[in-house]
């Protein structure tokens, strides 16, 4: 089982990040990180690296239901959605799959909230234009 769900996007890198967010926030997430990765290993490693961004996303409602279930779940909280910069030149959006990823607490009780999370990732990057 793949542990991310991706698409490729044309348009700007910056674009495409605003758009990531807005599109985030119409489905009810909110950004609560934003990490420039490339700035990251430029300022702590000198080095030259394409654009990269990890925006960790959270629904608060979804969230809080599913710490009622399971207490440790912050471990694998905020859920993380990448904007990168490709070698082909496209700009690609990619978050983790929620299901693969709850899966590792033996929880069944979570698997209806993945389920949901990750219809509504899908859902966001189905709305990237291609």
């Amino acid at each position: 089982m793949a542990y991310y769900i991706a698409k490729a996007v044309g348009g700007d890198f910056d674009a495409v990040v605003a758009t990531v967010i807005a599109r985030l926030k119409a489905h009810g997430f909110g950004v609560l990180t934003d990490i420039d990765v490339q700035a990251t290993l430029k300022g702590k490693l000198g080095v030259d690296t394409p654009k990269y961004r990890i925006l960790g996303a959270c629904n608060p409602g979804l969230a809080h239901a599913a710490l009622q279930q399971e207490t440790h779940l912050g471990v694998l909280l905020p859920c993380n959605v990448i904007v990168r910069q490709s070698e082909a030149g496209h700009v690609e959006v990619a978050s983790i799959d929620p299901v693969a990823s709850l899966e590792r607490t033996g929880n069944e009780a979570l698997r209806p909230f993945a389920e949901q999370v990750r219809v509504t990732l899908e859902a966001v990057l189905a709305e990237l234009a291609p």
